[in-house]
Protein backbone atom coordinates (compact mmCIF):
# COMPACT_ATOMS: atom_id res chain seq x y z
CA UNK A 1 0.00 0.00 0.00
CA UNK A 2 1.15 3.46 -0.51
CA UNK A 3 0.22 6.99 1.26
CA UNK A 4 1.60 10.14 -0.49
CA UNK A 5 1.28 13.21 1.13
CA UNK A 6 0.71 16.60 -0.52
CA UNK A 7 0.88 19.91 0.99
CA UNK A 8 -1.31 20.81 3.76
CA UNK A 9 -3.68 23.86 3.30
CA UNK A 10 -5.51 25.98 5.11
CA UNK A 11 -8.40 25.92 3.00
CA UNK A 12 -10.02 23.70 0.09
CA UNK A 13 -10.51 25.05 -3.28
CA UNK A 14 -13.93 25.75 -2.67
CA UNK A 15 -12.99 28.01 0.66
CA UNK A 16 -13.74 25.34 3.35
CA UNK A 17 -11.54 25.53 6.37
CA UNK A 18 -9.46 22.49 6.60
CA UNK A 19 -10.27 22.16 10.44
CA UNK A 20 -10.41 18.46 11.19
CA UNK A 21 -7.33 17.55 12.73
CA UNK A 22 -5.97 13.45 12.12
CA UNK A 23 -7.27 12.53 15.86
CA UNK A 24 -10.71 14.60 14.96
CA UNK A 25 -11.08 12.95 11.83
CA UNK A 26 -10.43 9.17 14.23
CA UNK A 27 -13.26 9.86 16.44
CA UNK A 28 -15.60 10.85 13.47
CA UNK A 29 -14.93 7.48 11.77
CA UNK A 30 -15.26 5.24 15.46
CA UNK A 31 -18.64 7.56 16.41
CA UNK A 32 -19.66 6.99 12.39
CA UNK A 33 -19.42 3.22 13.05
CA UNK A 34 -20.63 2.53 16.44
CA UNK A 35 -24.21 2.38 15.76
CA UNK A 36 -27.03 0.87 16.99
CA UNK A 37 -26.94 -2.09 15.43
CA UNK A 38 -25.15 -4.52 17.38
CA UNK A 39 -27.91 -3.49 20.32
CA UNK A 40 -30.88 -4.95 18.01
CA UNK A 41 -29.12 -7.68 16.12
CA UNK A 42 -26.91 -10.01 18.09
CA UNK A 43 -29.49 -12.43 18.73
CA UNK A 44 -30.58 -12.31 14.96
CA UNK A 45 -26.86 -13.21 13.85
CA UNK A 46 -27.09 -15.72 16.77
CA UNK A 47 -30.02 -17.92 15.22
CA UNK A 48 -28.27 -17.35 11.63
CA UNK A 49 -24.87 -18.73 12.72
CA UNK A 50 -25.27 -20.18 16.22
CA UNK A 51 -22.77 -19.35 18.78
CA UNK A 52 -20.24 -18.45 16.75
CA UNK A 53 -21.43 -15.02 16.44
CA UNK A 54 -17.99 -13.17 16.27
CA UNK A 55 -17.14 -15.25 13.27
CA UNK A 56 -19.75 -13.34 11.36
CA UNK A 57 -18.88 -10.12 12.62
CA UNK A 58 -15.18 -10.86 12.10
CA UNK A 59 -16.10 -11.48 8.41
CA UNK A 60 -17.95 -8.19 8.40
CA UNK A 61 -14.68 -6.35 9.67
CA UNK A 62 -13.15 -8.14 6.81
CA UNK A 63 -15.42 -6.97 4.04
CA UNK A 64 -15.70 -3.55 5.21
CA UNK A 65 -11.69 -2.96 5.51
CA UNK A 66 -12.13 -4.12 1.86
CA UNK A 67 -14.42 -1.23 0.88
CA UNK A 68 -12.43 1.01 2.86
CA UNK A 69 -9.54 0.80 0.83
CA UNK A 70 -11.08 1.66 -1.92
CA UNK A 71 -12.83 4.75 -0.28
CA UNK A 72 -9.20 5.75 1.04
CA UNK A 73 -8.11 5.91 -2.37
CA UNK A 74 -11.08 7.27 -3.94
CA UNK A 75 -11.28 10.64 -1.36
CA UNK A 76 -7.56 11.26 -1.49
CA UNK A 77 -8.17 11.61 -5.08
CA UNK A 78 -10.84 13.59 -5.26
CA UNK A 79 -10.71 15.16 -1.81
CA UNK A 80 -14.64 16.23 -2.05
CA UNK A 81 -17.75 16.13 0.12
CA UNK A 82 -19.72 13.77 -2.18
CA UNK A 83 -19.45 10.00 -1.52
CA UNK A 84 -20.08 7.17 -4.18
CA UNK A 85 -22.55 9.26 -6.56
CA UNK A 86 -19.66 11.30 -7.61
CA UNK A 87 -17.48 8.19 -7.93
CA UNK A 88 -19.76 6.33 -10.17
CA UNK A 89 -20.44 9.80 -12.28
CA UNK A 90 -16.76 10.16 -12.84
CA UNK A 91 -15.94 6.12 -13.61
CA UNK A 92 -18.78 5.39 -15.96
CA UNK A 93 -20.08 9.22 -16.66
CA UNK A 94 -24.18 7.56 -16.91
CA UNK A 95 -26.21 9.92 -15.29
CA UNK A 96 -29.22 7.32 -14.49
CA UNK A 97 -26.61 4.81 -13.01
CA UNK A 98 -25.16 8.20 -10.99
CA UNK A 99 -28.61 9.18 -9.48
CA UNK A 100 -29.07 5.64 -8.89
CA UNK A 101 -26.45 5.29 -6.74
CA UNK A 102 -27.49 8.16 -4.66
CA UNK A 103 -31.60 7.13 -4.53
CA UNK A 104 -29.93 3.46 -3.18
CA UNK A 105 -28.07 5.51 -0.58
CA UNK A 106 -30.75 7.50 0.49
CA UNK A 107 -33.15 4.02 0.48
CA UNK A 108 -30.72 2.67 2.68
CA UNK A 109 -30.70 5.39 5.33
CA UNK A 110 -34.99 4.94 5.34
CA UNK A 111 -34.19 0.76 5.96
CA UNK A 112 -31.89 1.60 8.58
CA UNK A 113 -34.27 4.20 10.33
CA UNK A 114 -36.98 1.53 9.66
CA UNK A 115 -35.20 -1.12 11.51
CA UNK A 116 -34.26 0.30 14.09
CA UNK A 117 -37.64 2.06 14.40
CA UNK A 118 -39.27 -1.44 15.60
CA UNK A 119 -36.19 -2.36 17.29
CA UNK A 120 -37.00 0.79 19.34
CA UNK A 121 -40.40 -1.00 19.71
CA UNK A 122 -39.60 -4.40 20.68
CA UNK A 123 -37.73 -5.62 24.08
CA UNK A 124 -35.79 -2.57 25.22
CA UNK A 125 -38.95 -0.14 25.17
CA UNK A 126 -40.80 -3.12 26.84
CA UNK A 127 -38.79 -2.85 30.05
CA UNK A 128 -40.84 0.06 31.13
CA UNK A 129 -44.35 -0.27 29.06
CA UNK A 130 -46.04 -2.41 26.60
CA UNK A 131 -47.15 -1.26 23.21
CA UNK A 132 -47.43 -3.27 20.20
CA UNK A 133 -44.18 -2.81 18.15
CA UNK A 134 -45.43 -1.26 14.96
CA UNK A 135 -47.57 1.43 16.69
CA UNK A 136 -44.67 2.20 18.69
CA UNK A 137 -42.47 2.29 15.49
CA UNK A 138 -44.82 4.77 13.86
CA UNK A 139 -44.65 7.42 16.96
CA UNK A 140 -40.69 7.18 17.18
CA UNK A 141 -40.57 7.94 13.51
CA UNK A 142 -43.23 11.02 13.78
CA UNK A 143 -41.21 12.20 17.10
CA UNK A 144 -37.67 11.60 15.05
CA UNK A 145 -39.16 14.21 12.38
CA UNK A 146 -40.78 16.78 14.43
CA UNK A 147 -36.52 16.61 15.73
CA UNK A 148 -35.74 16.53 12.15
CA UNK A 149 -38.06 19.52 11.25
CA UNK A 150 -36.76 21.00 14.36
CA UNK A 151 -33.21 21.90 13.21
CA UNK A 152 -30.12 20.54 12.54
CA UNK A 153 -27.96 22.17 15.10
CA UNK A 154 -30.41 20.88 17.27
CA UNK A 155 -30.17 17.28 15.71
CA UNK A 156 -26.52 17.30 15.57
CA UNK A 157 -26.13 18.13 19.27
CA UNK A 158 -28.13 15.11 20.59
CA UNK A 159 -26.12 13.31 18.06
CA UNK A 160 -23.44 14.21 19.50
CA UNK A 161 -24.92 13.76 23.51
CA UNK A 162 -26.35 10.20 22.17
CA UNK A 163 -23.37 8.73 20.57
CA UNK A 164 -21.29 9.22 24.36
CA UNK A 165 -24.29 7.52 25.73
CA UNK A 166 -24.00 4.69 23.05
CA UNK A 167 -20.22 4.03 23.72
CA UNK A 168 -21.09 3.58 27.39
CA UNK A 169 -23.73 0.86 26.51
CA UNK A 170 -21.61 -1.10 24.91
CA UNK A 171 -18.48 -0.90 27.35
CA UNK A 172 -20.86 -1.91 29.99
CA UNK A 173 -21.69 -4.97 28.09
CA UNK A 174 -18.15 -5.96 27.67
CA UNK A 175 -17.38 -5.64 31.70
CA UNK A 176 -20.55 -7.40 33.23
CA UNK A 177 -20.28 -9.93 30.42
CA UNK A 178 -16.45 -10.47 31.41
CA UNK A 179 -17.15 -10.55 35.21
CA UNK A 180 -20.02 -12.81 34.56
CA UNK A 181 -17.72 -15.13 33.04
CA UNK A 182 -15.14 -14.95 35.38
CA UNK A 183 -17.56 -15.66 38.36
CA UNK A 184 -18.09 -19.34 36.35
CA UNK A 185 -21.52 -18.02 34.45
CA UNK A 186 -22.62 -19.24 30.68
CA UNK A 187 -20.11 -21.34 28.61
CA UNK A 188 -17.18 -20.11 26.69
CA UNK A 189 -17.14 -23.80 24.08
CA UNK A 190 -20.55 -21.71 23.25
CA UNK A 191 -18.52 -18.92 21.38
CA UNK A 192 -17.10 -21.73 18.68
CA UNK A 193 -20.22 -23.88 17.98
CA UNK A 194 -22.08 -23.80 14.62
CA UNK A 195 -25.74 -23.70 14.21
CA UNK A 196 -26.92 -27.36 14.08
CA UNK A 197 -27.58 -28.83 10.42
CA UNK A 198 -25.06 -26.00 8.65
CA UNK A 199 -22.03 -25.70 7.34
CA UNK A 200 -19.11 -23.40 8.76
CA UNK A 201 -19.07 -21.25 5.53
CA UNK A 202 -22.32 -20.28 4.79
CA UNK A 203 -23.47 -20.04 7.83
CA UNK A 204 -20.49 -17.43 8.80
CA UNK A 205 -21.36 -15.82 5.66
CA UNK A 206 -25.24 -15.44 6.58
CA UNK A 207 -24.59 -14.28 9.84
CA UNK A 208 -22.18 -12.05 8.01
CA UNK A 209 -24.75 -10.58 5.63
CA UNK A 210 -26.43 -9.20 8.24
CA UNK A 211 -23.58 -8.75 10.69
CA UNK A 212 -22.27 -6.16 8.10
CA UNK A 213 -25.46 -3.70 8.96
CA UNK A 214 -23.57 -2.79 12.32
CA UNK A 215 -20.30 -1.64 10.34
CA UNK A 216 -22.21 0.29 7.78
CA UNK A 217 -21.42 4.19 8.45
CA UNK A 218 -17.42 4.52 7.95
CA UNK A 219 -18.25 5.60 3.99
CA UNK A 220 -20.40 8.71 5.30
CA UNK A 221 -16.10 10.33 6.56
CA UNK A 222 -15.78 11.12 2.68
CA UNK A 223 -18.60 13.96 3.51
CA UNK A 224 -15.93 15.77 5.57
CA UNK A 225 -13.20 14.95 3.14
CA UNK A 226 -13.31 18.97 2.02
CA UNK A 227 -12.54 19.38 5.75
CA UNK A 228 -9.88 17.56 7.07
CA UNK A 229 -6.36 18.81 6.96
CA UNK A 230 -3.70 16.76 4.88
CA UNK A 231 -6.64 14.32 3.79
CA UNK A 232 -4.44 12.87 1.47
CA UNK A 233 -1.99 11.35 4.56
CA UNK A 234 -4.48 11.56 7.48
CA UNK A 235 -7.86 10.45 5.69
CA UNK A 236 -6.70 6.45 4.92
CA UNK A 237 -4.89 6.34 8.75
CA UNK A 238 -8.30 7.81 10.39
CA UNK A 239 -10.50 5.35 8.18
CA UNK A 240 -8.47 2.32 8.86
CA UNK A 241 -8.35 3.19 12.76
CA UNK A 242 -11.56 4.17 13.39
CA UNK A 243 -12.67 0.86 11.59
CA UNK A 244 -10.14 -1.47 13.80
CA UNK A 245 -11.44 0.59 17.12
CA UNK A 246 -14.96 0.11 16.33
CA UNK A 247 -14.58 -3.52 14.64
CA UNK A 248 -12.52 -4.33 18.06
CA UNK A 249 -15.33 -3.50 20.32
CA UNK A 250 -18.22 -5.42 18.38
CA UNK A 251 -15.93 -8.73 18.74
CA UNK A 252 -15.76 -7.96 22.24
CA UNK A 253 -19.31 -7.56 22.34
CA UNK A 254 -20.16 -10.78 20.40
CA UNK A 255 -17.67 -12.88 22.15
CA UNK A 256 -18.90 -11.85 25.73
CA UNK A 257 -22.33 -11.95 24.73
CA UNK A 258 -22.69 -15.94 23.28
CA UNK A 259 -20.29 -17.29 26.06
CA UNK A 260 -22.47 -15.92 28.42
CA UNK A 261 -26.58 -16.02 27.15
CA UNK A 262 -27.29 -19.19 25.30
CA UNK A 263 -27.57 -18.70 21.82
CA UNK A 264 -31.48 -19.56 21.33
CA UNK A 265 -31.97 -16.72 24.45
CA UNK A 266 -30.35 -14.41 22.55
CA UNK A 267 -31.96 -15.38 19.33
CA UNK A 268 -35.75 -14.98 21.27
CA UNK A 269 -34.94 -11.65 22.32
CA UNK A 270 -35.83 -8.30 20.49
CA UNK A 271 -33.64 -6.31 22.86
CA UNK A 272 -30.72 -9.58 23.58
CA UNK A 273 -27.78 -7.38 25.40
CA UNK A 274 -30.37 -6.90 28.48
CA UNK A 275 -30.01 -10.48 28.57
CA UNK A 276 -26.15 -9.78 29.15
CA UNK A 277 -26.76 -6.74 31.76
CA UNK A 278 -28.45 -8.49 34.23
CA UNK A 279 -26.15 -11.34 34.85
CA UNK A 280 -22.95 -12.03 37.21
CA UNK A 281 -21.05 -10.16 40.15
CA UNK A 282 -21.75 -6.02 37.94
CA UNK A 283 -25.38 -7.27 36.83
CA UNK A 284 -27.49 -3.69 36.61
CA UNK A 285 -31.11 -2.70 36.54
CA UNK A 286 -31.96 -3.46 32.94
CA UNK A 287 -34.21 -0.77 33.16
CA UNK A 288 -30.63 1.55 32.89
CA UNK A 289 -29.37 -0.42 30.23
CA UNK A 290 -32.60 -0.49 28.46
CA UNK A 291 -32.46 3.58 28.45
CA UNK A 292 -29.05 3.33 27.34
CA UNK A 293 -30.38 1.17 24.56
CA UNK A 294 -33.02 3.51 23.67
CA UNK A 295 -31.02 6.46 23.21
CA UNK A 296 -28.75 4.34 20.75
CA UNK A 297 -31.36 3.38 18.79
CA UNK A 298 -32.71 7.09 18.56
CA UNK A 299 -29.28 8.88 17.94
CA UNK A 300 -29.20 6.43 14.82
CA UNK A 301 -32.67 6.77 13.53
CA UNK A 302 -32.17 10.37 13.80
CA UNK A 303 -29.23 10.25 12.20
CA UNK A 304 -29.99 8.45 9.01
CA UNK A 305 -33.19 10.37 8.38
CA UNK A 306 -31.20 13.20 8.45
CA UNK A 307 -29.75 11.41 5.72
CA UNK A 308 -32.33 10.49 3.73
CA UNK A 309 -34.61 13.82 4.03
CA UNK A 310 -31.46 15.93 3.20
CA UNK A 311 -30.56 13.71 0.36
CA UNK A 312 -33.76 13.97 -0.94
CA UNK A 313 -34.16 17.35 -1.06
CA UNK A 314 -30.70 17.67 -2.62
CA UNK A 315 -32.12 15.94 -5.70
CA UNK A 316 -34.99 17.82 -5.98
CA UNK A 317 -32.26 20.97 -5.91
CA UNK A 318 -30.72 19.84 -8.64
CA UNK A 319 -33.67 19.03 -10.50
CA UNK A 320 -33.86 15.11 -10.47
CA UNK A 321 -36.94 14.81 -8.91
CA UNK A 322 -40.08 16.99 -8.36
CA UNK A 323 -39.83 20.57 -7.01
CA UNK A 324 -41.53 20.04 -4.18
CA UNK A 325 -39.51 17.99 -2.36
CA UNK A 326 -37.17 21.46 -2.00
CA UNK A 327 -39.75 23.09 -0.28
CA UNK A 328 -38.45 24.74 3.54
CA UNK A 329 -39.68 25.78 6.48
CA UNK A 330 -39.80 29.56 6.26
CA UNK A 331 -38.60 30.03 9.98
CA UNK A 332 -36.63 26.84 10.79
CA UNK A 333 -34.80 26.39 7.01
CA UNK A 334 -35.69 22.61 7.21
CA UNK A 335 -36.94 20.93 4.08
CA UNK A 336 -40.73 20.23 5.22
CA UNK A 337 -41.80 17.86 2.33
CA UNK A 338 -38.33 15.81 1.84
CA UNK A 339 -38.63 15.15 6.16
CA UNK A 340 -42.89 13.90 5.50
CA UNK A 341 -42.02 11.85 2.47
CA UNK A 342 -39.02 10.31 4.06
CA UNK A 343 -41.05 9.47 7.38
CA UNK A 344 -43.99 8.22 5.43
CA UNK A 345 -42.15 5.71 3.41
CA UNK A 346 -40.13 4.61 6.59
CA UNK A 347 -43.56 3.82 7.94
CA UNK A 348 -44.17 1.72 5.19
CA UNK A 349 -41.21 -0.14 5.33
CA UNK A 350 -42.20 -0.55 9.45
CA UNK A 351 -45.49 -1.94 8.58
CA UNK A 352 -44.44 -4.18 6.27
CA UNK A 353 -40.90 -6.03 7.19
CA UNK A 354 -39.75 -7.73 10.65
CA UNK A 355 -36.11 -6.62 12.15
CA UNK A 356 -33.70 -8.95 10.06
CA UNK A 357 -35.71 -8.36 6.74
CA UNK A 358 -35.49 -4.58 7.10
CA UNK A 359 -31.66 -4.65 8.05
CA UNK A 360 -30.90 -7.40 5.36
CA UNK A 361 -32.62 -4.69 2.63
CA UNK A 362 -30.44 -2.09 3.89
CA UNK A 363 -27.51 -3.70 4.09
CA UNK A 364 -28.21 -5.23 0.32
CA UNK A 365 -28.60 -1.94 -0.97
CA UNK A 366 -25.27 -0.86 0.20
CA UNK A 367 -23.50 -3.73 -0.69
CA UNK A 368 -24.66 -2.79 -4.81
CA UNK A 369 -23.62 0.47 -3.98
CA UNK A 370 -19.88 -0.64 -2.69
CA UNK A 371 -19.74 -3.07 -5.41
CA UNK A 372 -19.76 -0.09 -7.70
CA UNK A 373 -17.28 2.12 -5.91
CA UNK A 374 -14.90 -1.20 -5.58
CA UNK A 375 -15.45 -1.37 -9.58
CA UNK A 376 -14.91 2.16 -9.89
CA UNK A 377 -11.21 2.74 -7.98
CA UNK A 378 -9.78 0.19 -10.77
CA UNK A 379 -11.88 2.26 -14.10
CA UNK A 380 -10.39 5.50 -12.31
CA UNK A 381 -6.87 4.32 -12.10
CA UNK A 382 -6.80 6.06 -16.15
CA UNK A 383 -7.53 9.49 -14.52
CA UNK A 384 -4.89 11.34 -13.91
CA UNK A 385 -5.50 14.09 -10.77
CA UNK A 386 -2.13 15.56 -10.57
CA UNK A 387 -1.04 15.15 -6.55
CA UNK A 388 -0.16 12.12 -4.83
CA UNK A 389 -2.86 10.08 -2.86
CA UNK A 390 -3.06 6.56 -1.51
CA UNK A 391 -3.32 3.61 -4.20
CA UNK A 392 -4.79 0.60 -2.88
CA UNK A 393 -2.96 -2.84 -3.85
CA UNK A 394 -5.02 -3.56 -7.24
CA UNK A 395 -6.15 -6.82 -6.16
CA UNK A 396 -7.66 -5.62 -2.72
CA UNK A 397 -10.92 -3.95 -5.11
CA UNK A 398 -11.34 -6.75 -7.05
CA UNK A 399 -11.74 -8.75 -3.49
CA UNK A 400 -14.34 -6.20 -2.41
CA UNK A 401 -16.05 -6.08 -5.14
CA UNK A 402 -16.30 -10.14 -5.34
CA UNK A 403 -17.14 -9.74 -2.00
CA UNK A 404 -19.85 -7.57 -2.03
CA UNK A 405 -21.57 -9.41 -4.90
CA UNK A 406 -21.07 -13.22 -2.58
CA UNK A 407 -22.56 -11.12 0.22
CA UNK A 408 -25.54 -10.09 -1.83
CA UNK A 409 -26.07 -13.17 -2.96
CA UNK A 410 -26.57 -14.50 0.79
CA UNK A 411 -30.00 -13.02 1.37
CA UNK A 412 -33.38 -14.52 0.50
CA UNK A 413 -35.56 -13.31 -2.85
CA UNK A 414 -37.76 -11.36 -0.46
CA UNK A 415 -35.45 -9.04 0.41
CA UNK A 416 -34.29 -8.48 -3.01
CA UNK A 417 -37.67 -7.64 -3.63
CA UNK A 418 -38.04 -5.25 -1.11
CA UNK A 419 -35.42 -3.14 -2.20
CA UNK A 420 -36.46 -3.47 -5.97
CA UNK A 421 -39.70 -1.75 -4.98
CA UNK A 422 -38.05 0.73 -2.98
CA UNK A 423 -35.68 0.93 -6.07
CA UNK A 424 -38.63 1.13 -8.57
CA UNK A 425 -39.24 4.64 -7.07
CA UNK A 426 -36.31 6.13 -8.09
CA UNK A 427 -36.73 5.08 -11.37
CA UNK A 428 -40.12 6.84 -11.36
CA UNK A 429 -38.97 9.48 -10.23
CA UNK A 430 -36.35 10.07 -12.97
CA UNK A 431 -38.91 9.12 -15.26
CA UNK A 432 -41.31 12.17 -13.93
CA UNK A 433 -38.37 14.15 -14.59
CA UNK A 434 -37.08 13.52 -17.67
CA UNK A 435 -40.66 14.08 -18.94
CA UNK A 436 -41.04 17.01 -16.73
CA UNK A 437 -38.04 18.33 -18.81
CA UNK A 438 -38.96 17.10 -22.17
CA UNK A 439 -42.19 18.71 -21.49
CA UNK A 440 -41.06 22.06 -21.18
CA UNK A 441 -38.40 21.98 -24.24
CA UNK A 442 -35.17 21.85 -21.96
CA UNK A 443 -33.77 18.32 -22.23
CA UNK A 444 -30.52 17.82 -22.42
CA UNK A 445 -27.42 16.62 -20.43
CA UNK A 446 -26.87 19.62 -18.83
CA UNK A 447 -30.15 19.61 -17.62
CA UNK A 448 -29.12 15.96 -15.66
CA UNK A 449 -27.38 16.53 -12.63
CA UNK A 450 -24.12 13.83 -12.74
CA UNK A 451 -24.08 14.48 -16.36
CA UNK A 452 -21.13 16.98 -15.90
CA UNK A 453 -19.52 18.69 -13.32
CA UNK A 454 -19.70 19.74 -10.42
CA UNK A 455 -20.40 16.35 -9.73
CA UNK A 456 -23.44 16.03 -7.26
CA UNK A 457 -22.64 16.57 -3.58
CA UNK A 458 -25.46 14.26 -2.61
CA UNK A 459 -24.41 9.97 -2.44
CA UNK A 460 -22.49 9.87 0.90
CA UNK A 461 -24.30 8.76 4.36
CA UNK A 462 -24.34 11.00 7.46
CA UNK A 463 -23.15 10.05 10.68
CA UNK A 464 -24.02 7.40 12.17
CA UNK A 465 -25.12 4.65 9.62
CA UNK A 466 -25.64 2.00 12.02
Amino acid sequence: MEAATAPRGAATQDGLKRAISRNMLLLFVVGDVLGAGIYALVGTIGDRVGGAIWASFLLAIVLAFFTAVAYAELVTKYPRAAGAALYVNKAFGVPFVTFMVAFAVMCSGLGSASTLARAFGGDYLGEFVSVPTVLVAFAFLIVVAAINARGIGESVKLNVGFTLIELSGLVLVVVIGAAALFDGVGDPGRALEIKDGEALLPAVMAGAGLAFYAMIGFEDSVNVAEEARDPQRNYPRALFGGLLIAGLVYLAVSVVASMAVPTAKLAASDGPLLEVVQLGPLAVNTKLFAAIALFAVANSALINMIMASRLLYGMSAQGIVPAAFSKVLPDRRTPWVAIAFTTLLAMILVSTGDLSTLADMTVLLLLTVFALVNVSVLVLRRDDVGHDHYRAPTLLPVVGAGISIAVMFTKDADVFLRAGALLLVGVAFWLVNLAALRGRGRFSTEDVPGAEEPEPRPGGRTPSSS
